[in-house]
């Protein structure tokens, strides 16, 4: 019988040659997770048709692979590609056509069938195809800007199978070789530099670019349209690079002469980094893209690296958290240069080694290069937004293990970047900075243009730091473990000692259904008072208890337990230790504060300190001169005045808090930037004029935007609004006052002028006066605007984001994103799926919001990857919120 043929042939090749036949899953069920590695890529040729005023492109893939098991097939990864011919050629230079199909659409996984068995050899694999331009922003996609069409790619995660047929994997790095073939009006760039342009017709033109050196299938980049570029600088050589580094900006057509801040900034970047490192910028040349829509932040595509337009565009107008937010990403783009590029994961459970050391590291050559943006408080604050995340039944782990394409796509979160990075710090204070370099030089050179995993990483600090197996497994704990230690200490006098006890477990907040039996290795560090001033002490808590002495404390002491919030941990000193805490704030360092205004967070959302404890507890950070001090109270207060506040009384208690403490501080900055004043000034008026406009709703603040968002509207003699008429720091808001007095007047002039501007700046500033509309009419009209075109994909959320304050808000957004689902889903697809939970009920504090998400989310957890996590996530949330206002008693507020 013919169904026999196959395994009696398969049995007889096996006895006759001696070869082991690829085992793996029936005949044509995909494999989850890896694909099989008895087939290995040893090389790629690219070559792309592409016009972006098309719908598709057409490409011919040739990947040269060595198959390592007899086999009548093999499994690669492509995802809507129309393949119209696969040839296969053998060791022996015979070709042979081969079936390729798509067997599992969700994940992109396709099978390329011989037709016959094939041994152990070298194959070399050709496909012609072509595929729709992504409208998804994912792949090669497509985006407009002016009108003009352009073509540009995103490969991360596991996007490059949208774009070319090939082995999605971080681990299968491989030379790429590629060219473009485009209109002749048109510009292409990739990650190498460009080494010939030939004819290819009438009106085309190829483009081949140089050998890449080996790179995953995600870090492939290249771009085609009427791009604008600088004219090319270079960043000179230095001890660790003998040449010349090419350095180029590219935007969309007329905007790239706003580069030239960025470009600036960019050549102290590169040199932080390879004096770091001791390692030289291995890539040919350096080009930084400004993308006109983007799914992410930026992405760090060796050789061209693509941000959000805003953040490379900047102009003496730009508001300060441009200017500061593109020094800052582009520095993470930068160190990605080194850890993720040139060393690489293994495997998407290890994606921490990519985004947390470059999260790490860019705070480092921040503190280097620009001192005064205070990227040691961002750690701390970046940890602590992690913490409450982490603080979850749900939350991932660091180390995440990967059961399906959701896992990869919901990896790139706050876990994995900003608490990978304050995990790392807390190691490297431990091991100390020297040391700690040492290990990371060593992590580099041994894995150069390879790949590592997280046990890599660990045994290479390890072994710089002297360090054994106890090490080893206090970092894992971090690694390997969801959550947040939480650190309970007390003081004793013991035998004329001071001495600290400490108690681990985890923390878990009012409502949380887990469990706190939880243990780490934690490195605490423990500052004290003395009769001299303080001192520090660090000890390394591996179990449930344990205990520090204090020498030279002073009678009676303070103890601040987590000294320079170096450490990735909560902690509780009970009542009496955080009442000795409070008389000495002012002895605390700056991120010491935010670390004490961290545990006033921890304590309320615990259950231990009431409404008014925390309004006492916090008001001496008022009044500090460093803003992230200053403001870190804000938060608390206000989750405070809308969950917990019943009367106006208590309401106006909290208004009257808020204006005591921030309004004269408001009032001495004004409203309008000053010649020669400090970024952190800027942000400092945008953040509390926001706040008490719209949060607290204070007359005299609102009043003042109003004005700048009234002469904002107005019209100049060419038709067009007058933007510029209010602070570029301001914009926002002012039009969002703006918007919520005018009404539809003020609405219906924001969306007509949306289309009309480009820069992207003054488009984030329409956007956000927009997301404020405040009657139920207008906001149905702002949430259906978000799914036109004149919107792009990356900046809908942004609108759909707003105006959840209160019960009523949440529903109307519910209904309406209900009723708008699909649409939703079609606009952002696949790589937004973790994130649709949030987009539909963020915010939400009652039962009944957990419930109906859930309800609506369960039979769609398949619409996109990640769905379940930000459903989990997102549901947890929202019914901690709600047990929290139940425990809390709102009469505490009138208290103090």
């Amino acid at each position: 019988m013919r169904r026999l043929v196959r395994p009696l042939l398969l049995t007889a090749l096996a006895a006759c040659c001696g070869v082991a036949l690829a085992a793996g899953p029936a005949a044509h069920q995909a494999p989850k997770g890896k694909l099989p590695h008895w087939v290995v890529p040893q090389s790629y040729q690219l070559a792309f048709k592409v016009d972006p005023a098309q719908q598709d492109f057409s490409g011919v893939t040739t990947i040269k692979v060595k198959l390592t098991k007899a086999s009548d097939h093999l499994w690669l990864d492509g995802k809507e590609l129309m393949v119209s011919k696969v040839t296969v050629t053998d060791a022996d230079g015979k070709s042979h056509p081969a079936v390729y199909t798509e067997v599992d659409s969700k994940a992109g996984v396709a099978r390329l069938d011989f037709g016959h068995i094939l041994p152990p050899q070298a194959l070399t694999l050709t496909f012609l195809y072509s595929a729709p331009l992504n409208a998804q922003l994912q792949g090669l996609y497509k985006v407009t800007a002016k009108g003009k069409p352009y073509a540009m790619t995103q490969m991360e995660p596991i996007s490059a199978r949208f774009a070319f047929p090939g082995f999605d994997e971080p681990d299968f790095k491989t030379p790429f070789d590629i060219s473009l073939t485009v209109p002749d009006a048109d510009t292409a760039v990739a990650n190498t530099q460009q080494v010939k342009q030939t004819p290819a017709g009438k009106g085309w033109k190829t483009v081949t670019f140089a050998r890449t050196l080996p790179l995953p299938t995600y870090l492939v980049a290249f771009a085609v349209g009427p791009w604008d570029i600088t004219k090319a600088f270079e960043i000179a050589p230095d001890t660790y690079r003998s040449k010349p580094l090419q350095l180029r900006g590219i935007a969309a057509n007329g905007e790239a002469h706003r580069m030239s801040h960025v470009l600036g900034e960019t050549p102290s970047i590169i040199h932080a980094l390879e004096n770091y490192y001791g390692f030289g910028y291995p890539f040919d040349k350096l080009d930084l893209l400004a993308a006109p829509d983007f799914a992410a932040g930026a992405m760090e595509n060796p050789g061209l690296v693509t941000f959000r337009d805003w953040l490379l565009l900047l102009d003496k107008d730009s508001p300060a958290r441009n200017v500061r937010g593109s020094f800052n990403v582009t520095a993470h783009e930068l160190a990605h240069q080194w850890t993720g590029d040139t060393v690489t994961m293994t495997w998407w459970n290890d994606i921490w080694l990519n985004e947390a050391f470059a999260t790490w590291m860019q705070q480092k050559v921040t503190e280097e290069v620009h001192p005064e943006y205070r990227a040691d408080l961002d750690r701390v604050r970046g940890a602590q937004g992690a913490m409450r995340n982490d603080s979850l039944v749900s939350a991932r782990k660091i180390r995440q293990p990967i059961t399906g394409n959701g896992d990869i796509m919901t990896a790139f979160d706050g876990i994995t970047y900003q608490k990978g990075a304050s995990v790392l710090g807390m190691f490297e204070n431990y091991v100390g900075p020297k040391i700690f370099q040492k290990g990371m030089r060593a992590y580099i050179q041994k894995h150069k243009f390879g790949n590592a995993d997280a046990n890599d990483l660990v045994d290479a600090i390890a072994e710089a730091a002297g360090k054994g197996a106890a090490f080893k497994r206090a970092f894992n704990s971090f690694l390997n473990q969801s959550g947040v230690p939480y650190v309970q200490t007390r003081l004793e006098h013991k035998d004329g000692k001071t001495v600290l006890d400490l108690r681990q477990s985890r923390y878990l907040p009012v409502g949380s259904s887990g469990s706190a039996d939880r243990i780490w290795g934690v490195p605490v560090c423990v500052r004290y008072g003395t009769a001299s001033g303080s001192k520090v002490s660090c000890e390394m808590l591996d179990k449930a208890t344990g205990s520090m002495v204090l020498s030279d404390a002073s009678q009676p002491t303070w103890v601040m337990p987590n000294a320079n919030a170096s450490g990735y941990y909560r902690f509780s000193l009970g009542k009496a230790g955080l009442a000795g805490l409070i008389k000495h704030v002012a002895n605390l360092t700056d991120a010491e504060k935010l670390a004490y205004a961290d545990a006033i967070y921890a304590g309320f959302h615990h259950g231990d300190l009431n409404a008014g404890d925390v309004l006492m507890a916090l008001q001496p950070l008022t009044g500090s001169k460093v803003r992230e001090v200053a403001t870190a109270p804000i938060g608390q207060v206000g989750w405070i005045y809308r969950h917990e506040a019943k009367t106006e009384a208590q309401r106006a208690r909290l208004v009257a808090w808020m204006k005591a403490a921030y309004l004269p501080r408001l009032q001495a900055l004004g409203y309008q930037r000053k010649p020669g004043e400090s970024e952190d000034a800027s942000l400092l008026r945008s953040t509390l004029a926001e706040t008490l406009a719209f949060d607290f709703k204070l007359p005299s603040v609102r009043a003042a935007l109003l004005a700048q968002g009234e002469a904002a509207l107005r019209r100049k003699p060419d038709g067009r609004l007058n933007l510029a008429a209010a602070d570029p720091d301001l914009l926002g808001d002012a039009l969002g006052i703006a918007v919520q007095k005018q009404g539809k007047t003020a609405v219906d002039a924001l969306m007509a002028e949306l289309p009309e501007t480009s820069d992207p700046a003054l488009r984030n500033g329409i956007l956000r006066g927009l997301s404020h509309a405040d009657t139920p009419m207008l906001a149905e009209r702002v949430r259906d605007f978000s799914l036109s075109q004149q919107v792009k994909v990356g900046e809908m959320a942004s609108l759909l984001l707003g105006g959840r304050d209160t019960l009523a808000e949440r529903n109307a957004m519910w209904t309406w994103f209900t009723a708008h689902y699909s649409q939703v889903l079609k606009r952002t697809g696949s790589f937004a799926g973790g994130r649709l939970p949030r987009l539909a009920a963020a915010g939400g504090c009652s039962g009944g919001e957990a419930s109906r998400l859930q309800a609506f989310f369960k039979p769609r957890v398949s619409d996109a990857a990640g769905i379940d996590r930000g459903l989990a996530q997102t549901a947890e949330s929202i019914q901690l919120c709600s047990a929290l206002k139940a425990r809390q008693n709102p009469n505490t507020i009138l208290s103090r």
